[in-house]
């Protein structure tokens, strides 16, 4: 079936860390009123108050439709600040993780895309989708280079390029890919790379920039290229073919043309 023209207009969305920040305030609201009211001497139990606070959070988050990975985090966020505080560290170590966590995630907030990693099987499996011939492939939001790494190894006929915006990450793909002359890993802002020069282009992002990225891809993709996409359907647009992957996480590939859009 031809794919629709356009994707169905999506709603502006608010900032995850707006989104955030209002459900731990109201989640202490609301826990505090409840502590005070049905379990006064909770307040003895800072450990408790703080697990009270997170599901009252987790509840708010999930009223605010934020992504499901934040309900973990809110449900975990403030027993483990309490708990934290009474463990002896000094606060250097608390710096550096910081530093790493930043280095690892940058700024998820403004690109919606968590550090997702592509696994072995699924690697196996878009490796069996390139062509026979040899072709230039693309992995937008690249990751730790896992992906590169083992599609290098099986066709070392082809050119394979990896975007990557997080500082740790791009290193570590720089790094594990170094001695392998077919891949290349750049860093830098996967929305700035064209699109033309690749027969297959392959993303693993999250559900909130894939409008935009078939929007780029209709206007950039050279006739019969594939687009690749890990876990996340294109709203609107029905894949030309759907790949389960029998891996733990029931991994699923869908498979666009979007020259055949235009």
């Amino acid at each position: 079936m031809r794919p629709h023209i356009m994707a169905r207009r999506q709603a502006p969305q608010t900032s995850p860390i707006k989104t955030a920040l209002l459900a731990q305030i109201f989640g202490a609201i609301i826990a505090g009123g409840l502590v005070q009211i049905a379990w006064p001497k909770l307040w003895q139990i800072p450990l408790a108050v703080a697990a009270v606070q997170g599901i009252c959070a987790a509840f708010i988050s999930r009223k605010l439709e934020a992504p499901p990975w934040w309900l973990w985090i809110h449900l975990g966020f403030m027993p483990l600040v309490v708990a934290a505080n009474t463990l002896d560290i000094a606060p250097v170590w608390w710096l550096a993780a910081f530093v790493v966590v930043l280095l690892t995630f940058w700024r998820t907030d403004k690109s919606r895309v968590p550090l997702y990693l592509t696994n072995a099987t699924a690697a196996d499996a878009v490796a069996k989708l390139l062509p026979p011939q040899p072709c230039h492939v693309v992995d937008l939001g690249c990751g730790n280079g896992g992906l590169l790494k083992q599609l290098a190894l099986k066709r070392p006929d082809c050119e394979f390029l990896g975007i990557e915006h997080a500082p740790l990450p791009w290193l570590w793909a720089r790094v594990t890919t170094m001695r392998l002359p077919n891949v290349h890993v750049r860093r830098g802002d996967l929305w700035r790379q064209h699109l033309g020069l690749f027969e297959v282009v392959y993303a693993f992002l999250s559900p909130a920039p894939m409008p935009a990225l078939w929007q780029k891809a209709v206007g950039e993709m050279r006739p019969d290229a594939l687009l690749v996409s890990n876990s996340f359907e294109v709203p609107g647009i029905e894949p030309e073919r759907t790949l389960d992957v029998a891996d733990r996480r029931a991994t699923r590939l869908f498979l666009y043309r979007p020259a055949e859009a235009k």
